[in-house]
């Protein structure tokens, strides 16, 4: 089964939420964008007057203000044209065990700061479950607005994708086609999450974070056999969120663009 098979992804993210022009545009020209240039604003329900970063066609990027948008078609004002990519050449998968109240709101806007790719949340044995999160006031239709927001005020050129919520199982087998596999856990890990690197330099990671009371020793052994690594982030025990954000940062860190 191949991983998209999977997966349904909530809020039209990833490379179809890229507004691209379709040549190399002039800086303070009006510029009239395609059909398709449209339909990624739309994802990202952008308006008139509004500044965004669009990509030309040699992967180069801009930030430009939306002049127009009508049903049939749109144009910007390209005003500067900035010095490197803003979208990381590291694919960062991150799984999250679905954590109590709010934290996964700010998980969702901190890993979509950091550039990962795409977000899953799931249900481990230890996680809250959407249905307990959702039980006193449904809060999971915001989190697409928040990644929108949080995207915006970081100048990312692409929404990161938000996938449904998965069982432990869906994920693992979600996780299957990426190069590099560390799962997040507190007990006798034989290497940190910097060691787990080794002298490989993937396209794609996939980071697996536990919820507030761990994996249970049946979860790391199903990860194990799917072949995740158990990689420790150090002597202290951070909360779910924490550990999200932090290991998100190494490897991109390492890996990626950051720094």
């Amino acid at each position: 089964m191949s991983l998209d098979s999977t997966l349904s992804c909530v809020n039209a993210g990833g490379p179809g939420s890229m507004v691209r022009f379709d040549h190399v545009p002039q800086l303070d020209q009006e510029t009239r964008l395609s059909a398709e240039a449209l339909h990624a604003l739309s994802i990202w329900q952008a308006r008139p007057g509004e500044v965004m970063t669009l990509v030309d066609p040699e992967a180069t990027a801009y930030r430009a203000r939306i002049i127009s948008m009508d049903p049939a078609q749109a144009s910007c004002m390209p005003f500067a044209r900035l010095p490197g990519a803003v979208e990381s050449p590291l694919a960062i998968d991150v799984y999250q065990s679905l954590p109590e109240r709010e934290r996964f709101e700010l998980v969702l806007q901190k890993l979509t700061e950091l550039g990962v790719a795409r977000i899953v949340p799931m249900e481990s044995e230890h996680s809250a479950t959407l249905e307990e999160r959702d039980a006193s006031q449904k809060k999971s239709h915001r989190w697409p607005d928040l990644i929108r927001k949080a995207s915006r005020q970081c100048r990312r050129a692409m929404l990161p994708q938000l996938m449904s919520v998965q069982s432990f199982a869906e994920a693992l087998l979600s996780a299957e086609s990426a190069e590099l596999k560390l799962m997040l856990y507190e007990g006798a890990a034989n290497w940190t999450l910097t060691e787990g690197f080794g002298s490989f330099k993937p396209r794609s990671v996939a980071l697996l974070v536990g919820p507030e009371g761990g994996f249970s020793l049946e979860e790391v052994e199903r990860a194990q056999a799917v072949g995740f690594l158990p990689v420790s982030l150090g002597p202290r025990i951070l909360r779910t969120e924490t550990a999200a954000m932090v290991a998100s940062a190494i490897v991109q860190s390492y890996l990626g663009d950051l720094g």
